[in-house]
């Protein structure tokens, strides 16, 4: 009698404990349920604690992490060596852990695509959109232009909001710059800087120079046409305007502008807090922050890099760039 006593005891314990977990026990506090792929970078950490604070305010008051589903590359060290421990830190947390995406989209409104290798994105992209939930796709958007092209492809026809960003697009002054707010009147130039480790799978730039790359289009807008690698860790495009925007590899993260009405420096990193407030306006309203057309421009950047390097830093043009992936595509279909 006094084992049933004690295991009845023990069940109410557990079942009040798992209420008050911030996850998957309470996912109705919060209107959007949020379900993330890919448990094997730090964003998933970051970007849950944001998201799930209790005193979040604004759109952020409206969502909450609340399932997840772990995924990672067994050829890739950082990948497979973080996957378990990030699992563990979510289930934690009262995240919900689920063995498939299909399971998963099932008990959740939103999606954040957090798998740290860009070549798994476009499958696993695939269910969300056929789903029709709005999804963040975190950096590198995809593993090639042509899967990038790919995912927005699928999420246009199925009418399936997507977007994909590096933080740093929300880094200090950059907003004010694209918004024409800035002292430096019309931009002329700029030089954006960020680390870049590589990575064999990937593109050079995709890996970790994408932050800096992000920041130079945030600053320069669309419209490069031409790609030209200087050096192992310099990058040069020119607009079709005549501008000349330039990405180096270095440590740290800054954008040095030059203006019609000034010069100096802004892109000062604030954390991830600027961009998952964004995440959180896009779940609620469907409105990506961020264009398709640039976005893939990006990636188009950073193939076209790595094609002026293996030309021992012959210009390439975006368009030849563009349309090489566009026959990808077509091929695979």
């Amino acid at each position: 009698m006094r084992l049933r006593s004690f295991s009845f005891a023990a069940v109410l314990v557990g079942f009040v404990a798992g209420l008050a977990m911030p996850g998957y026990g309470e996912e109705a506090k919060k209107s959007i349920r949020v379900g993330i792929i890919g448990l094997d970078t730090s964003h998933v950490i970051a970007f849950t604690k944001v998201m799930n604070d209790p005193a979040a305010k604004g759109d952020l008051a409206d969502v909450q992490v609340v399932a997840a589903y772990p995924g990672g590359s067994p050829d890739i060290p950082s990948s497979w060596d973080r996957v378990g421990k990030y699992t563990d830190q979510l289930r934690e947390q009262g995240i919900k852990i689920f063995d498939s995406i299909e399971e998963m989209l099932k008990h959740v409104d939103a999606v954040l695509l957090e798998s740290l290798d860009g070549r798994p994105h476009l499958e696993q992209a695939k269910p969300v959109i056929a789903a029709k939930k709005p999804m963040f796709i975190d950096k590198p958007m995809a593993g090639s232009l042509a899967d990038g092209m790919e995912i927005f492809r699928l999420a246009k026809e199925a009418g399936s909001p997507v977007f994909s960003s590096s933080s740093l697009r929300f880094a200090s002054g950059l907003q004010d710059i694209r918004d024409g707010k800035s002292s430096f009147g019309e931009i002329k130039s700029c030089v954006a800087r960020s680390p870049m480790s590589l990575e064999p799978h990937h593109p050079d730039l995709f890996w970790y120079g994408i932050h800096g790359v992000e920041m130079l289009f945030t600053v320069m807008g669309a419209g490069c046409k031409e790609v030209k690698r200087l050096g192992p860790e310099e990058v040069e495009g020119i607009w079709n305007d005549g501008r000349i925007g330039k990405f180096v590899a270095q440590k740290g993260y800054g954008v040095e502008i030059v203006g019609t009405k000034g010069s100096g420096e802004v892109g000062k990193y604030e954390g991830y807090q600027p961009l998952v407030e964004r995440i959180a306006a896009f779940f609620k309203t469907g409105k990506p922050p961020v264009c398709a057309e640039e976005t893939l421009e990006i990636l188009a950047f950073m193939e076209a890099a790595d094609e002026s390097k293996a030309q021992n830093g012959a210009p390439v043009t975006i368009q030849s760039v563009m349309e090489k992936a566009k026959k990808k595509n077509a091929e695979r279909q």
